[in-house]
């Protein structure tokens, strides 16, 4: 329990630094919009302004110039249409039902998203039912505008960290690669079952890194997309984030050979020594293919590495047992995988690989 608290706490902390920057931007950005529509603009309680501003930027990089957009006009779209019905027919049960209605269908009516409808619903029920009639209260809508505003200007301002997160991501994934590749080299020598499902728990655990490298580099990419200072980072980022795909095949082909090489460990069955020499050599290219990453590079300068594996799969001595000429196969896939890491077509890598013995 306490070792896991411990990991617990780690993560919640660098769950923390990693959303640092957002914490201190939504801070602000809450701070600069209450001070332009109190203290510059004269607005009594001017609430919204921070709402808008803090929900619009959230805590995610992903889509938040759509985020700001959607969030703004829903607002002033709810507190709008709060603030006119209120004066009209007051308040009560009947009116907030009706008021609530009028600024959800209106939300539709201009084919908004979820988060859109929602801030209007929200937003027209805190007038309805907490600012009935207060003085001023057809400057509200203004509010809203001026925390979408600051978020705007607050979303084009962003670190360098989630650039370089999709390619830290990437290294990782190649780098786990490389980890499976070499455990997977030394079973087939050792044989043993218990090390054998030990090795199978942490290949079948692999999933989030995938999910992480992927979120990375949408995130990546929305960064760049909002703010015109992160421009230049656009093609790198587009590269990195075409990698995904074959770097979740040759994470997906490891995980098949870790299997057969787990079931051929728990079943006794021989794996042949060039096999496991095959899958160390294998090992030390997906780490040049990481190092090459975690460089910030297209892993070209890996290729050759990852080449001389795939020559070396079509001269090796081929096994008469099953599991072991599975095993071998999937080498081939992992090569062919990883060469699309280093920049190779679909077809271009296939081809590169000789045809078996």
């Amino acid at each position: 329990m306490w070792s896991r608290s411990r990991l617990s706490l780690r993560g919640r902390i660098g769950r923390w630094r990693s959303k640092l920057w957002v914490v201190v931007q939504c801070s602000v950005a809450a701070g600069v919009a209450w001070f332009i529509a109190a203290d510059l603009l004269g607005h009594e309680l001017p609430f919204f302004a921070p709402i808008a501003a803090v929900v619009s930027l959230g805590t995610s990089y992903g889509q938040r110039l759509r985020r700001v957009a959607e969030v703004t006009i829903g607002v002033a779209i709810g507190v709008l249409i709060a603030d006119v019905l209120v004066a009209g027919i007051g308040s009560g049960a009947w009116q907030l039902a009706l008021i609530v209605f009028l600024a959800m269908s209106t939300a539709l009516l201009l084919d908004a998203g979820i988060l859109f409808v929602t801030q209007a619903a929200v937003q027209s029920i805190v007038v309805a039912t907490l600012l009935p009639g207060a003085q001023g209260a057809f400057l509200r809508w203004t509010d809203a505008l001026i925390g979408g505003s600051v978020a705007l200007v607050a979303a084009m301002a962003v670190p360098a960290a989630p650039l370089r997160r999709p390619r830290e991501q990437a290294a990782r994934v190649a780098s786990k690669i490389a980890d499976l590749l070499r455990a997977a080299s030394d079973l087939m020598v050792d044989g043993e079952a218990t090390p054998a499902l030990e090795l199978l728990a942490d290949a079948r655990s692999t999933d989030r890194l995938i999910r992480e490298l992927q979120a990375a580099a949408d995130e990546g990419m929305s960064v760049v997309s909002s703010s015109p200072f992160r421009l230049r980072h656009r093609e790198p980022l587009r590269r990195m984030a075409e990698l995904v795909d074959p770097l979740d095949r040759a994470l997906r082909s490891t995980r098949v050979l870790v299997r057969q090489t787990s079931v051929a460990a728990y079943r006794r069955r021989e794996i042949p020594g060039a096999y496991a020499v095959l899958t160390a050599d294998l090992a030390d290219a997906a780490d040049a293919v990481a190092a090459e990453l975690a460089a910030d590079r297209v892993a070209v300068a890996a290729r050759d590495t990852v080449l001389a594996v795939g020559a070396a799969t079509g001269v090796v001595e081929r096994s008469g047992v099953l599991t072991a000429e599975a095993i071998l196969a999937q080498l081939r896939a992992i090569v062919a995988d990883l060469l699309m890491v280093t920049g190779m077509g679909q077809l271009e890598a296939t081809d590169a690989l000789p045809p078996p013995r």
